[in-house]
């Protein structure tokens, strides 16, 4: 793979858009053949990188460096402290070892939860979030669907689920399986408490120390007003000093943006959702007073 990648940098991007992503799909099946599951995923990525919308080639790039940094960090694996080394191992996509997560029992309040289906479109991931009551902890529940199947676990947002949760080594603290029954939950009759942009960000910024190939960290920010502008809507912090850019796909807002406008309509609202380098995606919101989450679902 880094001789591939050291191709790339040699050779240049502009040929990229015309060669097809075949290259990159060859490197992806001697990715599965060497029981690297996650290594063949990022590389598939980056083969769908080219002429995909303006600045595609800064994209590329930026990919094929933390494609770098995961390959440099396999062959020094040896030399890395153990957490880190577990990050790596789970990125590449090797099985756990052994090692026992930690067990937390909680009552655990759930966030959002959203599905999202593989290009290929044979399976269905449902990304549960949670957060601690009591530890304040967040935690990442993933489910999977076959075609034609949805996932099983289904927890209404807003509600508040009793269980213990098992988190897996070397996911930035985050992936996490909840190990008993836990039922529907109940109300949980407030709004969760809520962070200034500038603390989102050092969290976030905290996170990347543990996992370098992390997309985005889970924040509730609040209060907060979304603000529009010529380059896109921003979630500025009620009482000043700060704002996120809100995520956005080819220049689009994201879904479920014109809901939280409206639920907002220029008022302080908490938002949830996830931080990350292209900005913050908001996924569930509450209204100044009102318990009742809003899943902004678009």
């Amino acid at each position: 793979m880094e001789q591939r990648l050291a191709d790339l940098v040699r050779e240049g991007l502009a040929g990229q858009e015309q060669a097809g992503a075949a290259f990159w799909e060859e490197a992806a099946a001697r990715m599965v053949d060497a029981q690297a599951p996650g290594l063949a995923a990022r590389v598939r990525e980056l083969g769908a990188i080219p002429g995909c919308g303006p600045g595609w080639p800064a994209r590329m790039l930026e990919e094929g460096a933390l494609l770098h940094l995961l390959n440099r960090g396999w062959l020094g694996l040896a030399g890395l402290p153990q957490p880190l080394a577990a990050t790596v191992r789970s990125r590449v996509g090797l099985p756990d070892t052994g090692a026992e997560g930690e067990a937390v029992r909680d009552r655990w309040l759930v966030l959002a939860q959203y599905d999202s289906v593989s290009p290929d479109g044979r399976l269905t991931t449902r990304r549960t979030w949670l957060r601690g009551t009591g530890s304040g902890r967040p935690a990442l529940v993933l489910d999977f669907g076959p075609p034609g199947r949805p996932p099983r676990l289904a927890l209404p947002v807003g509600r508040v689920v009793e269980a213990e949760a098992r988190f897996r080594p070397g996911t930035a603290g985050l992936r996490a399986d909840l190990v008993e029954g836990h039922g529907a939950g109940a109300p949980c009759g407030q709004a969760p408490e809520g962070v200034g942009t500038g603390a989102a960000l050092d969290a976030y910024g905290a996170a990347l120390r543990e996992d370098p190939w992390l997309e985005s960290w889970p924040v509730v920010l609040g209060p907060v007003v979304p603000v529009p502008g010529d380059r896109g809507w921003q979630l500025a912090d009620a009482e000043g000093g700060g704002a996120l850019p809100v995520a956005s796909g080819g220049g689009r807002p994201p879904a479920g943006l014109w809901q939280l406008a409206a639920l907002s309509g220029g008022a302080p609202v908490t938002v949830f959702g996830e931080c990350g380098h292209r900005g913050f995606t908001p996924l569930t919101a509450w209204e100044q007073g009102c318990p009742e989450p809003v899943a902004l679902t678009g």
